[in-house]
């Protein structure tokens, strides 16, 4: 790779082999030189976790026939961290994450391995977007993603980069490219319910069901927006202080 040029990583948590990460890099590609580090199967859903029990593999290969790649056996937090400090000779100049089969808008950012990709790189000092399409199936039509992402990518390296502490959180639906918006996270959970069952052997085990729930009627949420059929962009960040409620309590006492 020419040193000079951009170097752009791209991660995700769906998987090396995932159509959404060949997306991904085709757009990062058009920017600079791309390396792709990814989990080696689907991490969806395991948010920041990082791994520690057992020793990371990384196996170099080819992303579509072009990019070069390396496979991880841990989470998509762990290709981020094992990239920065063993698998890349050069710093890259932003971390890309995504593009997710799946919708990371509202609570869905918390347990995002996407999104946690993504802020990892924001935590070890790199400019990183993540970017997610609201349709699940491999098959989606992720046109609509594409250009959201190549938008908001342009936007930043043209800024160069984000601020210390902001990640770009992206979403977009399925199909077409009708618009782009600045969001904020909407008010949202999961009203859970765990399925009681019994195995083959008479053993209980329980299966997660249960439902999204929106907590949320403004019209400048990244989910409004998203149901009128834009994409999202959403700055984020890892520090989770409140910090009015820190000056509140501070001047209280205990």
């Amino acid at each position: 790779m020419n040193s000079e040029k951009t170097l752009i990583m791209v991660c995700n948590d769906d998987g090396i082999f995932s159509p959404g990460i060949k997306a991904l890099a085709k757009v990062a590609s058009e920017f600079g030189d791309v390396v792709v580090v990814a989990p080696d199967r689907q991490q969806s859903a395991v948010g920041h976790a990082i791994t520690m029990s057992v020793p990371l593999r990384a196996n170099a290969m080819t992303v579509a026939k072009k990019y070069k790649g390396f496979a991880v056996n841990g989470t998509p937090a762990d290709c981020v961290k094992l990239a920065h400090g063993n698998l890349l000779k050069k710093n890259p100049d932003l971390i890309l994450s995504g593009i997710n089969h799946g919708s990371n808008a509202g609570i869905n950012i918390l347990y995002s391995g996407t999104v946690s990709a993504a802020t990892e790189g924001t935590i070890l000092g790199y400019s990183a977007i993540a970017i997610s399409c609201t349709a699940y199936p491999e098959e989606a039509d992720l046109t609509g993603a594409m250009e959201a992402a190549r938008r908001v990518v342009k936007f930043v390296l043209d800024r160069g980069g984000l601020p210390r502490g902001v990640t770009l959180n992206v979403n977009a639906p399925e199909g077409e490219f009708k618009g782009i918006e600045w969001s904020r996270m909407a008010d949202s959970r999961y009203v859970e319910e765990y399925e009681d069952r019994v195995d083959p052997f008479n053993r209980a085990y329980y299966w997660l069901t249960g439902q999204f729930e929106l907590l949320d009627d403004g019209n400048d949420s990244d989910i409004h927006i998203l149901n009128e059929g834009k994409a999202t962009v959403t700055p984020i960040q890892y520090d989770l202080t409140d910090y009015s409620l820190l000056k509140e309590f501070g001047e209280e006492g205990l």
